[in-house]
């Protein structure tokens, strides 16, 4: 579901104004015989890899978001590790003009099973990649992964 309900239901109230929201993204990672892949999706959008994210829903906890994103997305099993970095991201102006910008909870997780192919419309696209031999992605979303692989014992914050 590209949309969630509750942000449609906001929309109706607020327009196309700026939207506070919570977000999950989850650099999945497993191990392959030459080292460490990274599991990417194809932004239907966009056409960007990026690691999969979402919107948290209303309750939810960011980290089970992020196992859910990657089922839904990417039609593979997951299990968050740790957060990694948690982050605020510029404003992201929408083709329609809405806005909106994301506390962005960064986990890196473990596959734990399933072939990735595109699950739900949202990616055309969906593979990993050994973590030396990344396709091409935005600043942002390389950064994403670079921290999830560096892994180091503390979050990083900002």
């Amino acid at each position: 579901m590209p949309t969630p309900d509750f942000i449609l239901d906001l929309r109706a109230k607020v327009g196309s104004s700026r939207l506070w929201l919570s977000g999950a993204t989850a650099v999945v990672v497993r191990e392959a015989a030459d080292g460490e892949e990274v599991l990417l999706v194809r932004r239907a959008d966009t056409g960007e890899w990026s690691p999969v994210a979402g919107i948290v829903d209303p309750g939810e906890h960011p980290h089970l978001a992020a196992v859910r994103e990657v089922a839904e997305e990417a039609g593979v099993q997951a299990a968050v590790d740790r957060l990694v970095w948690l982050t605020v991201t510029g404003v992201i102006t929408y083709a329609n003009g809405d806005q909106t910008q994301y506390i962005d909870h960064v986990f890196r997780c473990s596959w734990v099973g399933g072939d990735p192919y595109p699950a739900d419309g949202e990616a055309t696209a969906a593979a990993f990649f050994p973590a030396a031999a990344l396709p091409e992605m935005t600043a942002r979303h390389l950064e994403q992964v670079r921290v999830a692989l560096a892994n180091q014992p503390e979050a990083r914050l900002g």
